[in-house]
């Protein structure tokens, strides 16, 4: 592979005479958690989604040699490099996959729009606002499409509340959205240190990890926030050394987050992030009361919706279960029969269907770094709050 300067050249050359879809070069940065659930999506949305392209996973690049060659044999990648800067400038590369710590998203994908790459970066978009909008901006200036991945939109039951609502189920008024999203895997104290528990790295802690999901939830079903005012706590100040147990370090993030605000459309907001929560591994739980019916959703049992019509008679009023697995509910039917239910990964699968319908159409998808900014100037209004004790306009 041979590493070249940025390039204006157009993406999706890549085709032979034998291929009836041009093909799609994906490279892939990162290999650990993110980079599994990533790797499944590129290699299996072909088999769901009708899509204009052929997919290539071709490289995956990370800084640990033997590691990153273990995933490229495992997760399915034709190559693999071990510095960012070689995909970024590598010719053959149309898309850049981005699952590496928060404080490197900026420089990735700012070189990588330069490069005229397509961008998909993982959650939060960057470690602070400044760098968000500096990420904005390089996408802007050099029209690459870009998206961030709030995978949780496109779980089938999530995207049928946004439908619903937006038919105006909940009637003319929102009053609340309640939404919780709460782990418990910093519950031990001897947990070690990682790089997402030192502000550096990472920016902030469950806030910009988890609360950042159940934030886009909101503007993906309500709309933006007007005004916040939150509170934080760091439970467990100090940590283990993850190669030296003996050592402690201090932990410079938040273990739990807690926001109440307003949307710009008047509804109360509640919100609450915590990796405190025992026995709460992925709970991700919302409720939105309106003035016609309520809708409730747990991700722990993902393929149901909840909905209360106040319209329905009292005789057999109650919260009725929508099992979203039929072919007329949004993704569902690309896949299993009704009641076959779906899981994490394709809430992935959804995701890059639409990333690469949208490089197509040359169309950004929902959302994208301006979704992501978003996101991130809530997240940092929510710190300011903490910090002045303060009600924060957004």
């Amino acid at each position: 592979m041979t590493s070249t300067g940025p390039t204006d050249r157009p993406l999706l050359v890549h085709c032979c005479m034998s291929q009836k879809k041009p093909v799609l070069n994906i490279a892939m940065i990162g290999y650990a958690f993110m980079g599994k659930a990533h790797s499944n999506a590129w290699r299996q949305v072909g088999h769901f989604f009708d899509l204009p392209f052929d997919i290539h996973l071709h490289t995956i690049c990370g800084r640990n040699k033997e590691a990153t060659d273990k995933a490229k044999e495992k997760l399915g990648w034709s190559h693999s490099v071990y510095d960012w800067h070689e995909v970024v400038n590598n010719l053959e590369i149309d898309v850049i996959d981005i699952n590496t710590p928060n404080h490197t998203h900026a420089e990735i994908a700012i070189a990588s729009a330069k490069a005229g790459k397509a961008i998909l970066c993982e959650k939060p978009l960057a470690k602070n606002l400044a760098e968000a909008k500096s990420m904005l901006k390089a996408v802007e200036d050099t029209g690459v499409i870009n998206m961030i991945c709030h995978n949780y939109r496109r779980v089938p039951a999530v995207s049928l509340a946004k439908k619903l609502i937006s038919e105006g189920i909940l009637g003319n008024r929102v009053y609340h959205f309640h939404a919780r999203y709460a782990q418990d895997w910093l519950c031990d104290d001897q947990f070690p240190m990682t790089w997402r528990l030192d502000k550096d790295t990472a920016g902030s802690g469950a806030h910009g990890d988890i609360h950042a999901h159940i934030i886009d939830l909101g503007h993906f079903l309500l709309g933006d926030f007007d005004e916040i005012v939150a509170s934080f706590e760091t439970f467990t100040k100090q940590r283990p050394k993850a190669d030296n147990p003996s050592q402690l370090e201090h932990v410079t993030v938040d273990d739990a987050a807690q926001m109440i605000g307003r949307f710009k459309s008047g509804a109360m907001a509640n919100l609450e992030a915590t990796r405190f929560a025992q026995g709460r591994k992925n709970n991700i739980v919302f409720e939105i009361n309106g003035e016609k019916a309520s809708l409730r959703f747990n991700f722990e049992d993902m393929n149901r919706l909840e909905l209360f019509e106040a319209d329905a008679p009292k005789s057999n009023q109650g919260f009725k279960s929508i099992i979203a697995t039929e072919s007329s509910h949004p993704y569902s039917g690309r896949y299993w029969p009704p009641g076959h239910v779906l899981g994490y990964e394709h809430t992935f699968i959804n995701t890059i269907a639409d990333f690469v319908s949208a490089i197509e159409s040359k169309q950004n998808p929902s959302p994208s770094f301006a979704d992501g900014l978003k996101v991130q100037a809530v997240l940092e209004a929510a710190e300011k709050s903490w910090k002045e004790r303060a009600w924060i306009k957004i």
